[in-house]
Protein backbone atom coordinates (compact mmCIF):
# COMPACT_ATOMS: atom_id res chain seq x y z
CA UNK A 1 0.00 0.00 0.00
CA UNK A 2 2.63 2.45 0.46
CA UNK A 3 4.55 1.46 -2.65
CA UNK A 4 1.23 2.35 -4.19
CA UNK A 5 0.49 5.59 -2.49
CA UNK A 6 4.43 7.24 -2.97
CA UNK A 7 3.93 6.42 -6.89
CA UNK A 8 1.26 8.78 -7.77
CA UNK A 9 2.83 11.58 -5.58
CA UNK A 10 6.27 10.45 -7.47
CA UNK A 11 4.51 11.05 -10.63
CA UNK A 12 3.19 14.34 -9.71
CA UNK A 13 6.13 15.72 -9.09
CA UNK A 14 7.89 14.81 -12.11
CA UNK A 15 6.10 16.77 -14.41
CA UNK A 16 6.23 20.11 -11.91
CA UNK A 17 9.58 19.94 -11.97
CA UNK A 18 9.64 19.66 -16.38
CA UNK A 19 7.02 22.85 -16.05
CA UNK A 20 9.11 24.54 -13.73
CA UNK A 21 12.51 23.88 -15.63
CA UNK A 22 10.67 25.10 -18.90
CA UNK A 23 9.46 27.87 -17.47
CA UNK A 24 12.59 28.97 -16.36
CA UNK A 25 14.07 31.87 -17.27
CA UNK A 26 17.15 32.59 -20.21
CA UNK A 27 19.21 35.19 -18.20
CA UNK A 28 21.68 35.52 -20.98
CA UNK A 29 19.24 35.83 -23.62
CA UNK A 30 17.21 38.25 -21.71
CA UNK A 31 20.16 40.79 -21.03
CA UNK A 32 21.56 40.24 -24.64
CA UNK A 33 17.79 41.08 -25.64
CA UNK A 34 17.80 43.84 -23.42
CA UNK A 35 20.81 45.38 -24.84
CA UNK A 36 19.51 45.31 -28.01
CA UNK A 37 16.50 46.97 -27.29
CA UNK A 38 18.57 50.00 -25.63
CA UNK A 39 20.49 50.74 -28.83
CA UNK A 40 16.95 51.49 -30.63
CA UNK A 41 15.19 53.20 -27.90
CA UNK A 42 17.52 55.64 -26.63
CA UNK A 43 18.16 56.70 -29.99
CA UNK A 44 14.10 57.05 -30.57
CA UNK A 45 13.78 58.85 -26.87
CA UNK A 46 16.57 61.43 -28.30
CA UNK A 47 14.57 62.02 -31.79
CA UNK A 48 11.09 62.59 -29.98
CA UNK A 49 12.86 64.77 -27.00
CA UNK A 50 14.93 66.80 -29.34
CA UNK A 51 11.81 67.32 -31.18
CA UNK A 52 9.97 68.96 -28.96
CA UNK A 53 12.35 71.36 -27.85
CA UNK A 54 13.22 74.57 -28.52
CA UNK A 55 15.83 76.14 -30.62
CA UNK A 56 17.64 77.19 -27.56
CA UNK A 57 16.90 73.95 -25.60
CA UNK A 58 18.24 71.86 -28.58
CA UNK A 59 21.59 73.44 -28.58
CA UNK A 60 22.23 73.61 -24.38
CA UNK A 61 23.92 70.23 -24.64
CA UNK A 62 21.86 67.93 -22.54
CA UNK A 63 20.66 65.58 -25.32
CA UNK A 64 18.68 62.97 -22.69
CA UNK A 65 16.46 66.21 -20.83
CA UNK A 66 13.19 66.13 -21.32
CA UNK A 67 11.40 69.46 -23.14
CA UNK A 68 10.45 72.19 -21.08
CA UNK A 69 8.33 73.86 -22.36
CA UNK A 70 7.28 71.43 -25.11
CA UNK A 71 7.35 72.90 -28.59
CA UNK A 72 6.15 71.97 -31.84
CA UNK A 73 7.94 74.85 -33.76
CA UNK A 74 10.61 72.52 -34.98
CA UNK A 75 7.27 70.63 -37.13
CA UNK A 76 6.20 73.92 -38.17
CA UNK A 77 9.61 74.68 -39.61
CA UNK A 78 10.31 71.70 -40.97
CA UNK A 79 7.06 70.99 -42.51
CA UNK A 80 7.36 74.25 -44.58
CA UNK A 81 11.00 73.73 -45.39
CA UNK A 82 11.18 70.57 -46.54
CA UNK A 83 7.75 70.64 -48.70
CA UNK A 84 6.64 67.96 -45.86
CA UNK A 85 3.46 67.11 -47.91
CA UNK A 86 4.43 67.25 -51.78
CA UNK A 87 7.40 64.82 -50.36
CA UNK A 88 5.50 62.53 -48.07
CA UNK A 89 2.72 62.31 -51.18
CA UNK A 90 5.64 61.16 -53.38
CA UNK A 91 6.84 58.88 -50.96
CA UNK A 92 3.50 57.41 -50.56
CA UNK A 93 3.22 56.76 -54.40
CA UNK A 94 6.30 55.17 -54.53
CA UNK A 95 5.56 53.09 -51.59
CA UNK A 96 2.13 52.33 -52.84
CA UNK A 97 3.00 51.36 -56.19
CA UNK A 98 6.08 48.96 -54.81
CA UNK A 99 4.17 47.52 -52.16
CA UNK A 100 1.41 46.46 -54.62
CA UNK A 101 3.38 45.30 -57.74
CA UNK A 102 5.83 43.34 -55.41
CA UNK A 103 2.82 41.17 -53.73
CA UNK A 104 0.67 40.39 -56.86
CA UNK A 105 3.86 39.76 -58.99
CA UNK A 106 5.71 37.77 -56.31
CA UNK A 107 2.79 35.61 -55.45
CA UNK A 108 1.64 35.00 -58.75
CA UNK A 109 5.41 34.19 -59.83
CA UNK A 110 5.93 31.72 -56.78
CA UNK A 111 2.52 30.21 -57.48
CA UNK A 112 3.71 29.35 -61.33
CA UNK A 113 7.30 27.93 -60.03
CA UNK A 114 5.74 25.77 -57.10
CA UNK A 115 3.01 24.33 -58.88
CA UNK A 116 5.54 23.08 -61.61
CA UNK A 117 8.91 22.60 -59.71
CA UNK A 118 9.34 19.42 -61.40
CA UNK A 119 9.99 20.96 -65.19
CA UNK A 120 13.28 22.38 -65.46
CA UNK A 121 12.06 25.83 -66.85
CA UNK A 122 10.39 26.89 -63.44
CA UNK A 123 13.29 25.24 -60.87
CA UNK A 124 15.86 27.54 -63.46
CA UNK A 125 13.77 30.38 -63.20
CA UNK A 126 13.62 30.69 -58.91
CA UNK A 127 17.32 30.18 -58.74
CA UNK A 128 17.85 33.13 -61.36
CA UNK A 129 15.17 35.30 -59.54
CA UNK A 130 17.12 34.18 -56.46
CA UNK A 131 20.10 35.69 -57.79
CA UNK A 132 19.27 38.76 -58.05
CA UNK A 133 19.53 39.25 -54.12
CA UNK A 134 23.43 39.10 -54.30
CA UNK A 135 23.76 42.22 -56.78
CA UNK A 136 23.01 45.18 -54.35
CA UNK A 137 21.52 48.12 -55.81
CA UNK A 138 24.90 50.36 -55.81
CA UNK A 139 26.55 47.95 -58.18
CA UNK A 140 24.56 48.60 -61.46
CA UNK A 141 23.65 51.96 -60.46
CA UNK A 142 24.93 53.62 -63.39
CA UNK A 143 23.20 51.18 -66.15
CA UNK A 144 20.05 51.80 -64.47
CA UNK A 145 20.23 55.19 -64.65
CA UNK A 146 21.34 55.67 -68.06
CA UNK A 147 17.94 53.30 -68.99
CA UNK A 148 15.47 54.91 -66.90
CA UNK A 149 17.00 57.79 -69.08
CA UNK A 150 16.54 56.95 -72.29
CA UNK A 151 13.37 55.38 -71.84
CA UNK A 152 12.10 58.34 -69.96
CA UNK A 153 11.31 56.82 -66.56
CA UNK A 154 13.94 59.00 -64.93
CA UNK A 155 11.11 60.02 -62.12
CA UNK A 156 9.04 58.61 -59.26
CA UNK A 157 7.42 55.22 -61.84
CA UNK A 158 10.96 54.67 -62.54
CA UNK A 159 11.75 54.31 -59.00
CA UNK A 160 8.80 52.15 -58.38
CA UNK A 161 9.38 49.60 -61.25
CA UNK A 162 13.07 49.27 -60.36
CA UNK A 163 12.19 49.43 -56.65
CA UNK A 164 9.96 46.54 -57.33
CA UNK A 165 12.07 43.93 -58.93
CA UNK A 166 15.08 44.28 -56.30
CA UNK A 167 12.82 43.54 -53.84
CA UNK A 168 11.21 40.49 -55.60
CA UNK A 169 14.04 38.13 -55.19
CA UNK A 170 13.22 38.08 -51.45
CA UNK A 171 9.48 38.12 -51.73
CA UNK A 172 9.19 34.97 -54.14
CA UNK A 173 11.94 33.55 -51.37
CA UNK A 174 9.39 34.02 -48.84
CA UNK A 175 5.89 33.35 -50.77
CA UNK A 176 7.27 29.74 -52.29
CA UNK A 177 8.05 29.04 -48.69
CA UNK A 178 4.43 29.45 -48.24
CA UNK A 179 3.20 28.17 -50.46
CA UNK A 180 4.47 24.23 -50.06
CA UNK A 181 2.79 23.75 -46.66
CA UNK A 182 -0.49 24.60 -48.57
CA UNK A 183 -1.90 20.69 -49.90
CA UNK A 184 -2.44 20.55 -53.36
CA UNK A 185 -5.91 18.70 -52.38
CA UNK A 186 -7.29 22.24 -52.08
CA UNK A 187 -6.54 23.18 -55.87
CA UNK A 188 -7.53 19.36 -57.31
CA UNK A 189 -10.85 19.72 -55.86
CA UNK A 190 -11.55 23.44 -57.10
CA UNK A 191 -10.32 22.02 -60.72
CA UNK A 192 -12.62 18.80 -60.27
CA UNK A 193 -15.09 21.17 -60.01
CA UNK A 194 -14.27 22.94 -63.29
CA UNK A 195 -12.53 26.04 -62.07
CA UNK A 196 -9.90 26.86 -64.11
CA UNK A 197 -6.34 27.90 -62.76
CA UNK A 198 -6.86 31.57 -62.39
CA UNK A 199 -9.52 31.17 -60.57
CA UNK A 200 -8.09 28.51 -58.78
CA UNK A 201 -5.46 31.05 -57.24
CA UNK A 202 -7.72 33.76 -57.10
CA UNK A 203 -10.29 32.52 -55.32
CA UNK A 204 -8.52 29.74 -53.27
CA UNK A 205 -4.95 29.89 -53.19
CA UNK A 206 -4.31 33.56 -52.80
CA UNK A 207 -6.67 34.12 -50.30
CA UNK A 208 -4.62 31.32 -48.49
CA UNK A 209 -1.49 33.75 -48.61
CA UNK A 210 -3.21 37.04 -46.81
CA UNK A 211 -0.39 35.99 -43.70
CA UNK A 212 3.01 35.72 -46.08
CA UNK A 213 1.30 39.01 -48.16
CA UNK A 214 1.23 41.15 -44.87
CA UNK A 215 5.14 40.03 -44.48
CA UNK A 216 5.74 40.53 -47.89
CA UNK A 217 4.14 43.92 -47.60
CA UNK A 218 5.66 44.96 -44.86
CA UNK A 219 8.81 44.48 -45.84
CA UNK A 220 8.29 46.08 -49.07
CA UNK A 221 6.70 49.32 -47.18
CA UNK A 222 9.65 49.46 -45.01
CA UNK A 223 12.44 49.48 -47.91
CA UNK A 224 10.50 51.70 -50.06
CA UNK A 225 9.42 54.43 -47.64
CA UNK A 226 13.33 54.56 -46.31
CA UNK A 227 14.77 54.48 -49.46
CA UNK A 228 17.02 57.28 -49.93
CA UNK A 229 19.73 55.92 -52.50
CA UNK A 230 17.60 54.72 -55.64
CA UNK A 231 15.46 57.77 -55.62
CA UNK A 232 18.35 60.55 -55.51
CA UNK A 233 19.92 58.53 -58.26
CA UNK A 234 16.99 58.11 -60.70
CA UNK A 235 14.27 60.81 -60.42
CA UNK A 236 16.25 63.61 -61.98
CA UNK A 237 13.52 66.19 -60.81
CA UNK A 238 14.41 68.04 -57.78
CA UNK A 239 10.82 68.81 -56.89
CA UNK A 240 9.34 64.99 -57.39
CA UNK A 241 12.06 64.11 -54.62
CA UNK A 242 10.84 61.51 -51.72
CA UNK A 243 11.08 62.39 -48.38
CA UNK A 244 14.30 61.37 -47.52
CA UNK A 245 16.01 63.00 -50.33
CA UNK A 246 14.49 65.94 -49.69
CA UNK A 247 15.69 65.99 -45.67
CA UNK A 248 19.16 65.34 -47.33
CA UNK A 249 18.71 68.46 -49.57
CA UNK A 250 18.27 70.52 -46.47
CA UNK A 251 20.66 69.35 -44.49
CA UNK A 252 22.80 72.01 -44.51
CA UNK A 253 19.71 74.29 -43.03
CA UNK A 254 19.41 71.73 -40.43
CA UNK A 255 22.78 71.97 -38.72
CA UNK A 256 21.86 74.57 -36.43
CA UNK A 257 18.68 73.63 -35.68
CA UNK A 258 18.97 70.38 -34.13
CA UNK A 259 15.27 70.72 -33.29
CA UNK A 260 14.43 71.60 -36.78
CA UNK A 261 16.16 68.15 -37.91
CA UNK A 262 15.04 65.64 -35.62
CA UNK A 263 11.04 66.76 -36.36
CA UNK A 264 11.79 66.48 -39.81
CA UNK A 265 13.36 63.33 -38.66
CA UNK A 266 10.62 61.92 -36.84
CA UNK A 267 8.01 62.91 -39.43
CA UNK A 268 9.48 60.61 -41.81
CA UNK A 269 10.09 57.96 -39.28
CA UNK A 270 6.79 57.84 -37.49
CA UNK A 271 4.32 55.91 -41.16
CA UNK A 272 7.29 53.51 -40.96
CA UNK A 273 6.52 52.74 -37.10
CA UNK A 274 3.21 52.76 -36.62
CA UNK A 275 3.37 51.13 -39.99
CA UNK A 276 5.08 48.04 -38.53
CA UNK A 277 3.45 47.97 -34.84
CA UNK A 278 0.21 47.37 -36.01
CA UNK A 279 1.09 44.84 -38.40
CA UNK A 280 4.10 42.64 -36.35
CA UNK A 281 1.28 40.06 -35.73
CA UNK A 282 0.79 39.53 -39.19
CA UNK A 283 4.41 39.40 -40.02
CA UNK A 284 5.30 36.94 -37.08
CA UNK A 285 2.32 35.24 -38.30
CA UNK A 286 3.53 34.84 -42.25
CA UNK A 287 7.26 33.55 -40.95
CA UNK A 288 5.95 31.29 -38.27
CA UNK A 289 3.55 29.40 -41.04
CA UNK A 290 5.36 29.55 -43.83
CA UNK A 291 8.42 27.38 -41.85
CA UNK A 292 5.96 24.87 -41.04
CA UNK A 293 4.96 22.06 -43.17
CA UNK A 294 1.14 21.44 -43.39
Amino acid sequence: MSAQSITPAASNAKPKKIRARMERVNWPATIILAVCSLTVLIPLYVTVSMAFKTTKQAVDGNAFSLPNPVSVDGFKQAWTMTKTPVGAGISVLITAGVVFLVIFLAAFLSYSIVRNWDHRFFRYSFFYVLAAMFIPFPVVALPQISLTGRLHLDNPFGVIILASMFQLAFSVLLFTTFLRSIPNELEESAQIDGASTWQTFRKIVFPLLAPMSATVGIFAFLYAWNDFMMPSLIISDATLQSLPVRQNIFQSQFSNNYNVSFASYLMAMAPAIIAYIFTQRWVMSGVTQGAVKG
